[in-house]
């Protein structure tokens, strides 16, 4: 798995590719709680994200839990079908704001 995380203004743009998975959910997860703060959202790009297990899903969750503690939100876009079936089977995605394209997310 590789990510690649850009800033513009107070949006943290997350581009995820590969599999998503528990030896690099922890790695992502330090890296991101040091990068958020006040008013900062996240915009995650999972259009290259093709599997992601549970220790994935974690991290989303505590991004979200970050995000809202800090006035910010936290925004999914362009789930492949793979990740999808794992976010809809464990209802995680009933809590997320989920958009088709990284171009429908609106802050």
């Amino acid at each position: 798995m590789s990510w690649t995380i850009s800033q513009n203004g107070n949006v943290l743009a997350v581009a995820i590719e590969g599999r998503f998975m528990a030896n690099d959910a922890q790695s992502l997860y330090k890296e991101l709680m040091a990068k958020m703060g006040n008013g900062i959202n996240v915009l995650f790009d999972l259009s290259k994200m093709m599997q992601i297990d549970s220790s994935g899903l974690g991290v989303f969750i505590k991004v979200l839990q970050r995000g809202r503690e800090c006035g910010g939100k936290v925004v999914l876009a362009s789930i492949q079908p793979g990740p999808k079936i794992m976010f809809d089977i464990t209802k995680v995605s009933r809590v997320f704001e989920i958009v088709p394209t990284v171009q429908d997310a609106k802050f």
